[in-house]
């Protein structure tokens, strides 16, 4: 993510401040023995992959002025974990001038300058647990709150979510190369997929793919379901063999960029689907392409989820599994979507009307425990100026195709 993605950002956010008012953005923490998953606001605005960082912005009567601070070099330390990223190397990667680039000693002392004239902060404060220690955001803020008890501190959730739901060009093409290592993750398992398997053998299938393709993290735990655990919404275990004649759901996304997919197929482990879990995918599947259909600019996220449901509802009737529509939620308990991006669930609610470069998922279900059987089938969505742009389109769904594959793999 280079300067010409970000300093655009950064202006966009400073148009939505008013005057005295500022921005500041912590980095995410870096974890020991864990791989470093930075905040994505601070991302977002500043483009770097470094943690403990604080990005700070003031909107004066002079202008904007923006600082970053980093951490010092210790020369003991980077024995062990190597250098930290130069003032010089900061300056190029944010395009912010080298003058402007600071250390985290310093923060509260510049900070200290700019307070007696600011009104309000907008801050990544995080969510504060009760009972718990302060989070490590609000633990910076507490000096200030303190010495300046009239300065308001409000989450930044508020003022950059109309920016981040709104997807760029440069954003569109990470989450299309992140849609697409995942699918060829997916066609890797249907091709590889044996019979007593384990689902983490499925998982470490997709994993090897995706780091092949330039991939560090999964966007979300992967869920890799076969029979009864496939009527598990969240079943992150992955830890039973598949066996023949049940169904595995995979609900998994790569993160490229930190930007993530969310795709959900399921296939066959013999290779075809029994008449009775062709009968609850086809209805699966009318209900997604019908959902699809109906998304277009200005439709509410709450419409399509009440559509699905009621549609979900009928095909559970002709299956036999329910008599009465409100019974529907024995067999589908979430909804049908959510906006994607930098954040799996990405910012910008469930009740939201949609826009033009908003990424959602199209997700209807039926987990039927009795039946040792889940099938859910999940794509990412463009909504565009006309409609809509199915961005996983290039995975297969259809029953024809997903058996093809296997049968073929399976012959070999």
């Amino acid at each position: 993510m280079t300067a010409e993605v970000t300093i655009p950002r950064r202006e966009e956010l400073f148009s939505a401040l008013e005057e005295k008012e500022a921005i500041i953005i912590f980095a995410a923490e870096e974890e020991k023995l864990e791989k470093f998953k930075q905040d994505n606001d601070f991302l977002y605005v500043t483009g770097l992959q470094i943690p403990e960082a604080i990005y700070f912005g003031y909107k004066g009567q002079n202008g904007p002025v923006e600082m970053l601070f980093i951490e010092r070099s210790d020369p003991e330390k980077a024995i062990w974990t190597g250098p930290v990223m130069s003032s010089e190397e900061a300056s190029k990667k944010t395009g912010l001038s080298q003058d402007k680039i600071h250390y985290l000693d310093e923060f509260l002392a510049i900070l200290s300058v700019y307070c007696p004239v600011i009104n309000k902060i907008w801050a990544n404060i995080g969510i504060q647990a009760l009972n718990k220690p302060p989070t490590r955001q609000l633990f910076h803020l507490f000096p200030i709150r303190e010495r300046y008890p009239n300065i308001i501190i409000e989450s930044l959730e508020t003022l950059i979510t109309p920016l981040r739901k709104v997807k760029s060009e440069w954003e569109l093409r990470q989450l299309q190369r992140a849609i697409d290592i995942t699918g060829k993750a997916i066609i890797d398992v249907w091709e590889k997929a044996e019979p007593s398997m384990m689902e983490y053998e499925l998982e470490a299938i997709m994993f090897y793919r995706l780091q092949r393709m330039g991939v560090k993290h999964w966007g979300f735990a992967p869920i890799v379901g076969s029979g009864i655990n496939a009527a598990i919404l969240h079943y992150e275990k992955n830890e039973c063999p598949i066996e023949s004649g049940e169904v595995v759901l995979m609900d998994v996304g790569a993160s490229y960029l930190n930007y993530s997919a969310d795709i959900t197929r399921c296939f066959p482990v013999s290779g075809t689907f029994s008449e009775r879990q062709k009968q609850v995918y086809n209805v699966v599947l009318d209900v997604q392409k019908k959902i699809i259909e109906m998304i277009k600019p200005g439709v509410e996220l709450s419409i399509l989820n009440q559509t699905a449901r009621d549609l979900l509802a009928k095909g559970a009737i002709e299956l036999g599994l329910i008599e009465h529509e409100e019974d529907i939620k024995k067999y589908y308990m979430h909804s049908i979507s959510h906006f994607l991006g930098m954040d799996t669930h990405d910012v910008g609610g469930r009740n939201a009307m949609l826009e033009i470069g908003n990424v959602i998922t199209v997700e209807p279900g039926l987990y039927i425990p009795e039946e040792k059987l889940g099938i859910r089938i999940e794509d990412d969505v463009l909504v565009t100026e006309n409609g809509y742009c199915v961005l996983s389109q290039n995975i297969p769904k259809e029953i024809s195709e997903i058996e093809e594959i296997r049968l073929q793999a399976m012959a070999k």
